[in-house]
């Protein structure tokens, strides 16, 4: 889309899966080894932690033995708890004492435990170093209630919302044939379909050698609003691509790069789309784009989810209103940070993530996997998406 053809700045880049019993071995050998490394960063710490517990609780029989033996200098009320059979695992009372020898062992064990917890996740954090590597997928399946994404220099643990459409996609229905395409298969029929998305970055486009490559479906991008400037602009291949893909055959929707700051902004902007449309046939969605702007300051970087939310409705309403099938664009970071998922059940979603397996629990209409894919008649890298039904 458009932080994708200008900047190629997605977030969640990562190899494509190849056949091949070489391959597999080093992954499996891989996967082997950094999960003995997990492990033994979850083991070095229980150890470590196990050990400083023991010797805080050494420190407390000491301090108790000590107090017993002397008198005590604000009450002889006071009940201690026998250390040998307390279980350190709970909160300890606190050991009153004179000010000078006063202990509180349960917050020096809470500050042991929260020294412990950060190392551990130092480490994790020095183990899971890119967004293409497997510690990254195996963070994923160790923590399904969470989307996990790369956030500049963070991992965030979103939680996955209850109040969300869910889809029912099965993970082995998925397959990459042997020149990377993805499909999804059921009783041994594929019945997803082969998609792309082009603007004026493709240049001129060979449509009937596109037809001719399985393409069903392309996503033409109709203009952007700038960044910066805040004026709308039509793609300059537009109706190029719109015609061309007309005459051989191969159905369109188009999508439009948004920085609306406001819901009158973002009307404007369905406008502006239905305008353009007229005397185009657009048979598949028309898409809202709510990526932000990660290498410069976009205008719309600093909204909050609500107005973003608000925004995409507006959107989505006005272009519904109108007798199109709406939809939004976005990546983990949009669907789990950006928007309120909760208030969007009732559009179509397309789904930006570019690996061999589908990471998102909600329901989406289309999945965009690569942003290098091969189609003949095109002679630079396209987005290849699939979706799983005919619009």
């Amino acid at each position: 889309m458009e932080n994708m053809q200008q900047r190629r700045r997605m977030q969640q880049h990562s190899p494509r899966k190849k056949a091949g019993g070489t391959i597999i071995t080093v992954l499996l050998l891989v996967t082997t080894i950094v999960s003995a490394a997990l492990a033994a960063v979850f083991a070095i710490g229980y150890v470590q932690g196990k050990q400083e517990r023991n010797a805080l609780v050494a420190q407390y029989e000491a301090r108790i033995a000590e107090l017993e033996s002397a008198e005590p200098a604000v009450s002889d009320s006071i009940e201690l708890p026998d250390a040998k059979t307390s279980n350190t695992s709970e909160e300890y009372v606190q050991v009153m004492g004179d000010g000078e020898n006063a202990i509180d062992i349960s917050t020096l064990l809470q500050e042991k435990e929260d020294e412990l917890e950060a190392s551990i996740k130092e480490r994790m954090k020095e183990l899971v170093t890119a967004e293409d590597g497997s510690p990254l997928k195996m963070l994923r399946s160790f923590f399904p209630e969470n989307l996990i994404y790369a956030d500049k220099d963070e991992y965030v643990f979103a939680p996955v919302l209850d109040g969300v459409k869910k889809h029912n996609y099965l993970e082995e229905n998925f397959v990459s044939t042997d020149d990377g395409e993805m499909q999804y298969i059921e009783n041994g029929e594929v019945v997803s379909h082969k998609g792309i998305d082009v603007s004026k970055y493709q240049g001129n486009i060979d449509w009937p050698a596109v037809a001719s490559d399985g393409v069903e479906y392309a996503f033409v991008r109709l203009g952007l609003r700038g960044y910066g400037s805040g004026k709308l602009v039509l793609d300059e291949y537009f109706d190029q691509n719109m015609r061309g893909a007309k005459d051989a055959g191969i159905k369109t929707g188009v999508y439009f790069f948004t920085q609306a700051i406001t819901v009158e902004e973002a009307i404007e902007e369905a406008d502006y789309v239905l305008e353009n449309i007229t005397g185009y046939d657009v048979s598949y969605p028309i898409v809202f784009d709510v990526e932000m702007i990660t290498n410069d300051d976009g205008r719309a970087n600093d909204l909050s989810q609500k107005d973003r939310t608000d925004i995409a409705i507006a959107f989505c309403d006005r272009i519904k209103a109108a007798g199109y099938t709406p939809m939004i664009y976005g990546n983990v970071k949009c669907f789990t940070k950006l928007l309120d998922m909760t208030r969007l059940n009732d559009y179509e979603k397309w789904y930006a993530f570019y690996d061999d397996y589908m990471y998102m629990p909600y329901e989406v209409g289309i999945w965009q996997y690569t942003e290098k894919g091969k189609v003949a008649g095109i002679n630079t890298g396209v987005d290849l998406n699939i979706s799983y039904k005919e619009y």
